[in-house]
C-alpha cells in the first residue's frame, strides 16, 4: 500500500473509532466520570496503570479503587492518613495489588505535594519531539521515597527497553485534544506531536501487517519505528492512529 493510500485508511479508521461509543467498552471511562482536572488526571494514571488482560475485568477493578478512594481521587490522595490504606487490603488485579495500589497513592501525594503535580513531571522532563524521557524521569520520581522494590515493575521505563505501552496511553488521554469527546486535551503545555503510540500486541500485530513496523518485539525500538512511520503520516497528531490500529485488531481482527 502506498503512503497516501495507507493515510487515508487509516484516517478512515481514526474516524470510524475515535468517537463517543469508544468510550463504553474503554477504561478511558473511568476518568469520564469526573470534572475536576486533578480527579481525571489521577483516575487516568490508576486506570492505565492496570490496564492489561481483560478490558471487562480492567474496568471493574479500576471502578472499585475509584470506589476506594470514596469517588474523589484527588482529594483522598492529598488528605488520607496512613490507616486509611488499609481498606485497600485484599484489593488485586493480576500481579498489582493493595501493597502496590497504597504504595501508588503515598506517591501521588508526594508528586503533588513536592514536585508540582502529574502534569508539571511530564511537561518538564519532555525532550524536543518525544515523551519517552519524560516517562523515564516520572518512574524516577515516581520511586524517589520509600517503596515496596515489587512496585517498580507495574511502572514502565523506556530506558530499560520498555514501550511504557500504559504510561503513553495515559499520556494520549490527557494530552490529545480530539474534539470528538474522547481524549480529554487537559495538558495543554506539551503538545500532541510529541505523544507516542500505546504499542501492544494488537497494534503492534496490525502495524506489522500494514509495513508501519518490523521489528518482532513489541520494545522501546519498536516504539521508536512506529513513531517515524506515524510521524510522516501526520506530524501533529501521529498517536490519533492508536485508534485505528486498536480497533483493527480488537474489533475487526486485521
Amino acid at each position: 500500500m502506498k503512503t497516501t493510500e495507507l493515510k487515508e485508511f487509516l484516517d478512515s479508521k481514526v474516524l470510524e473509532y475515535n468517537n463517543p461509543k469508544f468510550i463504553d467498552s474503554d477504561p478511558i471511562q473511568i476518568p469520564h466520570r469526573f470534572s475536576l482536572k486533578e480527579d481525571i488526571e489521577i483516575a487516568s494514571f490508576l486506570a492505565a496503570t492496570i490496564a492489561w488482560g481483560n478490558r471487562k475485568m480492567i474496568i471493574k477493578n479500576a471502578d472499585k479503587i475509584m470506589q476506594l478512594l470514596g469517588n474523589s481521587p484527588y482529594d483522598f490522595v492529598m488528605n488520607h492518613q496512613a490507616q486509611h490504606l488499609d481498606a485497600f487490603d485484599g484489593f488485586v488485579h493480576r500481579t498489582f495489588n493493595a501493597e502496590d495500589l497504597k504504595y501508588f497513592i503515598t506517591s501521588l501525594k508526594n508528586i503533588y505535594l513536592n514536585h508540582g503535580g502529574l502534569e508539571n513531571v511530564f511537561m518538564s522532563h519532555a525532550s524536543e519531539n518525544s515523551m519517552q524521557p519524560a516517562i523515564h524521569a516520572f518512574k524516577t520520581i515516581f520511586f524517589s521515597i520509600e517503596h515496596p522494590q515489587r512496585s517498580q515493575k507495574h511502572v514502565g521505563d523506556p530506558n530499560k527497553g520498555s514501550a511504557a505501552k500504559r504510561l503513553n496511553m495515559m499520556l494520549r488521554w490527557l494530552v490529545r485534544n480530539d474534539q470528538a469527546g474522547v481524549d480529554f486535551g487537559l495538558w495543554t503545555s506539551i503538545p500532541a506531536s510529541k505523544l507516542s503510540c500505546p504499542l501492544d500486541v494488537h497494534s503492534g500485530n496490525v502495524a506489522r501487517k500494514l509495513g508501519l513496523l518490523k521489528r518482532k518485539q513489541n520494545d522501546a525500538k519498536a516504539l521508536t519505528e512506529l513513531d517515524t512511520a506515524l510521524r510522516i503520516l501526520d506530524p501533529k497528531d501521529p498517536v490519533k492512529y492508536d485508534f485505528a490500529l486498536f480497533g483493527l485488531g480488537v474489533f475487526e481482527g486485521f
